[in-house]
């Protein structure tokens, strides 16, 4: 199964996130099959840049957000 999720690369106490296309069983920060956007918390407010064309094309192509991707959509499309 594919899923859209988070794979950290910031620092130690200072996160930062890539919004990437996985296989489900590989590990958070393993292979990825693309990078759709990017997420960083530590800014105020939280900067979310996400390629929503990229997004809806693999959702409607099976893949499935998690909890975390689906509420970082939600809020970039009410933008």
């Amino acid at each position: 199964m594919v899923k859209i999720r988070l794979k950290r690369v910031g620092k130690k106490k200072a996160p930062f996130y890539h919004v990437v296309v996985a296989d489900s069983k590989s590990p958070r920060d393993g292979k990825i099959i693309e990078q759709v956007g990017t997420y960083d918390p530590m800014t105020d407010p939280a900067t979310i840049n996400l390629d929503i064309e990229k997004v809806e094309k693999w959702i409607k192509n099976g893949a499935k957000p998690t909890d975390t991707v689906k509420a970082l959509i939600e809020n970039k499309a009410s933008k």
